[in-house]
């Protein structure tokens, strides 16, 4: 009882800074970094997931809990909550494909994996293999994906096609983001999934009544905002068809949906575990930084039941207790 205890305390979202554990807060004293001091800017990985699984346990338990009190009064038991179904679009991206698989070992949860085509994921996801992204190689791990359902869900689709495919869920995790290829075609590319396509996602989910929504954006999304639009990794990222300009939009799309939604900004992405702790920022703080697919996947699980990540943007980056110099493999 004690760790449900716990959990619904997550849930209910008691301080409008921290997150997860309450050894967290999310800061914006500084345009760098905002952190009040290391021991509260830190949790490690092992803490964030046993926080976020124990939250998802706990939301499964609920309807378990009210049964139990109905044949304590007396009353017939009502028949059993469907379980709860979380979406995941973009499942078979690195990032995405780290989401689902989270999610997938998790009891009493439905999960569909949203991909651009059914009978392709259904082998890309059981197998391993090394793919070249923009001018990145990097290892694909193979997923077991046993109980997840597949449906098919392109950001190029209409938005009543979209609607239909999120049918049934409660959440929305969107993990979509063009791939940088042919110089000549990145801006439309980008234009078209990162801003448009994701847009079209948005209101979807509002159509299917979709309940929370997060989105993975990146950090600098907002540059031109507080000044750093001249800064090395806003003009590096940005030469890739203009991405974080298209992304901002889809980002105060989500804010204006009336949905709720946390909008996750890690920093430059690592295909590799870990090596340092996950150090939380607040919006528009951080303009440098890396951090591991794995940590970021972490932390948009945890975002989905936690109330304390309701309506907020959480930059991430992995705290190598140096100052961050590295952005997207950018020396700074």
């Amino acid at each position: 009882m004690m760790k449900i205890a716990t959990a619904l305390l997550l849930l209910a979202g008691q301080s409008t800074n921290a997150f997860l554990p309450p050894s967290i807060t999310t800061t914006r004293n500084s345009a760098l970094h905002a952190i009040e001091s290391s021991d509260d800017a830190i949790v490690s990985r092992r803490t964030l997931l046993a926080t976020s699984l124990e939250t998802l346990a706990v939301s499964s338990l609920l309807p378990l809990i009210a049964n139990a009190d109905d044949v304590v009064d007396g009353a017939a038991p009502s028949a059993p909550a469907a379980s709860p179904t979380v979406v995941v679009a973009g499942a078979t991206g690195q990032t995405g494909r780290r989401i689902l698989e989270r999610l997938a070992g998790q009891p009493n949860l439905s999960v569909i994996a949203g991909v651009r085509n059914v009978e392709k994921a259904e082998k890309s996801l059981g197998e391993s293999s090394t793919v070249v992204r923009g001018a990145m190689v990097q290892k694909v791990p193979s997923l077991d994906a046993a109980g997840v359902e597949l449906r098919k869900m392109d950001v190029s689709d209409t938005t009543e096609s979209l609607a239909s495919a999120l049918s049934g869920a409660q959440s929305l995790v969107i993990a979509v983001g063009f791939v940088p290829g042919n110089p000549l075609k990145m801006n439309k590319s980008a234009h078209e999934v990162d801003n448009v396509g994701t847009c079209k996602l948005i209101d979807a989910a509002k159509s299917a009544g979709i309940k929370k929504v997060v989105m993975v954006s990146s950090i600098l999304t907002n540059g031109r905002e507080w000044g750093q639009e001249k800064s090395p990794g806003f003009v590096v990222t940005n030469a890739f068809g203009g991405v974080l300009d298209e992304k901002i939009v889809a980002e105060r799309y989500l804010r204006a949906s009336g949905m709720d939604w946390t909008i996750v900004r890690p920093g430059g992405l690592k295909a590799k575990p870990p090596t340092g702790e996950l150090r939380i920022s607040g919006e528009d703080t951080l303009n440098a930084g890396e951090i591991s697919r794995d940590l970021v996947a972490d932390v948009c699980v945890a975002s989905l039941t936690d109330g304390k990540a309701s309506n907020k943007v959480l930059e991430i980056i992995e705290d190598e207790e140096t100052e961050p110099k590295v952005f997207n493999g950018l020396n700074m």
